[in-house]
């Protein structure tokens, strides 16, 4: 049986509110308390089904990732998950899908101690899932892509590639496994984002592919930059399933990791490492950045031509590519 926007909002969407939450869900607008000396960072990640992910993916994974995108965002800048709104765009209000997406948000919100503050839904086509995160960050600081130098470490975290075979392997229906976790359940990064605000010069999630995020990076920080192949983390469950040779491309280009690409100074390289390790999290040095104008990779030491633009809206192959 459907239900009425108001009472799905109050059955599925009302919690208690977290600190610094004076109004929440119930007026016109939230009323919030930044603390003293911290400035407010706010992202926003809009997922299309059939666009960001298939449109048969379990609801529980489809609430959980739409949270855990942007929470990548925050870890990216460094920045503490405070709160967040949502707008829900659903083809009919059926009560154990909104279940199931609720229970899935709060999973990911919950994690990070991030409350539900506001939102919107309204009935339209297909589901279209928006969140906004307020995140929390002391003045003036932050990792901005547009900080890295010349002789900066590049790392990445964890492994690369295996969101996007895990959403190759959902579309053909295939038992699951670690990889399509990864799709479903990504991990963002907050921890070490915030713990490395500081020490890494520039950082950047990786969501739509290691190639193009990084780029990113070189553009806006007027520096170049070489990655060595050989070097990218790819986990032994992604080589099973793909062979060496494509677990590469898939860690190249693949996206939706929403690991973190980082920039360190050779300086602060141990401290960076040391930081890393106590968190438990796995990082790797890929290369570096230089004087050299744009983005090369590299193959055993020599420079192989490749170029990945990742994956852009409105492009050529923007055509519901996740369905």
């Amino acid at each position: 049986m459907a239900i009425d926007e108001f009472e799905l909002i109050d059955r599925y969407f009302c919690r208690e509110t977290g600190a610094g939450v004076v109004l929440g869900i119930g007026d016109d607008g939230a009323l919030l308390d930044v603390p003293s000396g911290q400035q407010l960072v706010a992202v926003v990640d809009t997922s299309v089904a059939g666009v960001h992910f298939p449109s048969g993916l379990d609801p529980a994974d489809i609430g959980y990732r739409s949270v855990a995108v942007n929470l990548s965002d925050l870890a990216a800048m460094g920045a503490k998950p405070a709160w967040m709104t949502l707008a829900l765009t659903l083809p009919a209000s059926e009560p154990a899908w909104l279940e199931a997406f609720a229970n899935g948000l709060f999973v990911a919100a919950d994690e990070h101690g991030v409350a539900l503050v506001g939102g919107d839904t309204t009935r339209g086509s297909q589901i279209v899932v928006s969140v906004q995160l307020l995140g929390l960050l002391p003045a003036n600081t932050g990792l901005l892509r547009s900080g890295c130098q010349p002789g900066d470490g590049i790392y990445v975290s964890g492994t690369l590639g295996d969101a996007a075979a895990g959403l190759s392997l959902i579309q053909q229906a295939a038992a699951e496994n670690e990889l399509t976790a990864r799709f479903r359940r990504p991990s963002a990064r907050v921890q070490l984002g915030q713990a490395v605000n500081g020490i890494a010069s520039a950082g950047i999630d990786i969501s739509d592919g290691l190639f193009a995020d990084l780029q990113r990076i070189v553009v806006a920080s007027g520096v170049g930059a070489t990655i060595e192949r050989s070097l990218l983390p790819v986990s032994a469950a992604l080589v099973d399933f793909a062979g060496e040779e494509s677990a590469r491309r898939f860690a190249l280009e693949g996206g939706d990791d929403y690991e973190l690409c980082l920039t360190v100074p050779v300086a602060k390289d141990a401290e960076f490492r040391q930081v890393a390790a106590g968190l438990g999290v796995a990082v790797t040095r890929i290369g570096s950045a230089d004087n050299v104008a744009g983005l090369r990779l590299t193959d055993g030491g020599r420079v192989v031509e490749y170029s990945s633009a990742g994956y852009r809206h409105f492009s050529s192959q923007d055509t519901a590519q996740h369905d």
